[in-house]
């Protein structure tokens, strides 16, 4: 962490900010990931619920 003393004794300890930079759009081939990884996302917790309603 890089810190720094001012003249009269109190400290100068802020956090270093990081380089910004913009967010590209996904490439088709991600898109199609971040779907099926939804899908089963979805069909695993309609699974939990529709298990947890059977049991109780």
């Amino acid at each position: 962490m890089y810190t720094t003393q001012l003249d009269n004794g109190i400290g100068n300890i802020y956090a270093a900010e990081p380089q910004t930079y913009y967010a590209e759009y996904p490439a088709p081939y991600q898109q199609r990931r971040y779907l099926i990884q939804g899908a089963i996302a979805t069909l695993f917790v309609t699974t939990l619920v529709l298990v947890s309603l059977a049991v109780s």
